[in-house]
């Protein structure tokens, strides 16, 4: 049987159409799409969807984030990325999760991105300390479970810790140090193992829903033979390769520091660089760098609210257009921006970067923005073939909205209505590979409030080792608000926070100004 959507608004993000809504029928047979069109011939058996007064789009494909995060969202505030991570991703004290434990936690991850109209989720998975294939599993028997497609990844670091940035050691007496440098780390050839193995455990899960990604944390991070053999493997599989890239300008320092260049340039001198890399954020980027990534048909995943929420700068989002940079949108984890809602982003993205230039031609464009949550997210995942928009033979991942609403009242622009209007409240339908997983803002594949309560049945275990680990990795504030000061005060060549004046200017607070968490 297949599923019939007569008349509607339809937004394709198609080449030739992009975000202009046209009035089409869609026919749906099975998990692909099988015809678009005006006026198709309606076939015995069809179930048929009344598509007037309704919006259909392709469902929304977030291009970075970390369902780890989950636990910590709404805990903290008002700290930059590296003393964040100090809490929400621990070097000290953080106890392994059972695989009970992630899925129900990979559950409600995948309940809330699906309820915002999110059916691809580009999930770096970082399980603290290590990450092993019965955790793994469990993440990918949850998505599989609950209907979501995703790319799900085995996020590696195989450097010390205190060794992946400059100026902290320091600032720390040699106990401390030597409990840093305590911490077991993989080879290149067992991570690259582990993931050789893992592509043909998971790859393909769900009917193609699932599949595992590369993923090496970051250059400095990662020892350059890993960096190389991660990029390799995955363009043997055709997989995305999935690494964070200049996210502050301490990373920006870092690259001078440890390599004498940029991060960019030391990954193209290590050959590192692909089609099927995507460097998240891309942040504190040169005119040269933005020209490497275009050579190497590099993607870059934009994360404004992250981005906004830690204080990281505003990506040149015109420079990475007009070099032809693809740029997909993700919301990073619940703890950086606490939501999943993809929509939320793409408003932000088409917002904020009209503040960063005044001529109005090179303010975003809503088809721009559009188009990174849709078809080139997609692209950034490696799966621009079967999904972001939609088209004849693409699998069926789309939303339909209520046009009846208060959001597209009066009806003018319907995709500038989307982008600004629109807070999720309209979404009628989500689907996924040709099935409705949401309906009127209910999970039809698994019971909702039994994933929630369930989740919340380890909020006192949670709650418990988190107050720990805070109070435990307070040890390394100080340090890193020392380190901090001085990356943002160091010479660079590039600005991009919004406070244009001199960093070194009176008014801005000592090296102790960072909040401390734990008094």
């Amino acid at each position: 049987m297949s599923l019939l959507i007569r008349q509607a608004n339809v937004i394709t993000m198609s080449e030739g159409s992009g975000s202009s809504p046209q009035t089409l029928d869609l026919r749906i047979d099975g998990q692909n799409i099988a015809a678009i069109g005006p006026n198709l011939e309606q076939i015995p058996g069809d179930e048929v969807i009344d598509g007037r007064d309704r919006l259909v789009t392709p469902g929304f494909i977030n291009a970075h984030t970390h369902s780890w995060e989950s636990i910590y969202k709404g805990r903290y505030d008002n700290m930059p990325l590296e003393a964040w991570q100090l809490y929400t991703y621990p070097p000290l004290g953080a106890p392994p999760r059972s695989p009970d434990f992630i899925r129900a936690r990979s559950q409600l991850f995948a309940l809330e991105n699906l309820k915002s109209g999110v059916t691809t989720v580009v999930d770096d998975v970082l399980e603290t300390p290590s990450l092993d294939f019965g955790q793994l599993e469990a993440v990918v028997d949850s998505y599989d479970e609950i209907g979501i497609r995703a790319n799900v990844s085995g996020h590696v670091k195989n450097v010390p810790f205190l060794d992946t940035t400059p100026y902290v050691s320091e600032h720390l007496d040699r106990e401390t140090i030597a409990r840093a440098h305590g911490e077991s780390l993989v080879t290149a050839n067992e991570y690259l193992d582990f993931s050789e193995q893992a592509i043909r455990r998971f790859g393909g899960r769900g009917n193609g829903r699932i599949n595992y990604m590369l993923a090496p944390s970051a250059p400095q991070r990662c020892t350059p033979e890993l960096l190389t053999g991660a990029v390799a493997l995955a363009g043997r599989y055709g997989i995305e390769c999935h690494i964070h890239m200049l996210e502050t300008k301490t990373q920006l320092v870092t690259g001078q520091e440890f390599y004498g260049m940029s991060l960019p340039q030391y990954m193209q001198s290590i050959d590192a660089l692909s089609r099927n890399t995507t460097f998240a954020h891309g942040i504190w980027v040169t005119d040269e760098d933005i020209e490497i990534l275009a050579d190497h048909e590099v993607s870059i995943s934009h994360n404004p609210i992250s981005n906004l929420k830690l204080g990281s700068g505003i990506l040149p989002w015109r420079k990475y257009q007009d070099a032809g940079v693809n740029l997909g949108l993700g919301t990073d984890g619940w703890s950086s921006s606490d939501t999943p809602r993809l929509l939320e982003v793409i408003k932000m993205a088409s917002l904020l970067h009209k503040v960063t230039d005044s001529d109005t031609d090179r303010w975003p464009t809503v088809e721009e923005t559009l188009r990174a949550g849709t078809i080139n997210g997609a692209r950034s995942a490696m799966l621009d073939r079967s999904i972001g928009s939609l088209e004849v033979g693409k699998r069926a991942d789309l939303l339909i909205w209520d046009l009846k609403t208060l959001n597209f009242t009066p009806r003018q622009r319907l995709d500038h209505q989307l982008v600004y209007s629109e807070n999720g409240s309209s979404l009628e339908y989500v689907m996924v590979d040709g099935r409705i997983v949401v309906d009127h803002g209910t999970l039809t594949t698994l019971d909702e409030q039994g994933i929630v309560d369930e989740f919340n049945g380890y909020l006192p275990e949670i709650h418990a080792w988190q107050d720990r680990t805070d109070q435990l990795n307070q040890v390394f504030h100080p340090a890193f608000a020392a380190m901090y000061e001085t990356c943002r005060h160091a010479p660079s060549p590039i600005n991009r926070w919004a406070d244009m004046s001199d960093a070194n200017a009176a008014g801005h607070r000592p090296a102790s100004g960072i909040p401390s968490l734990v008094s």
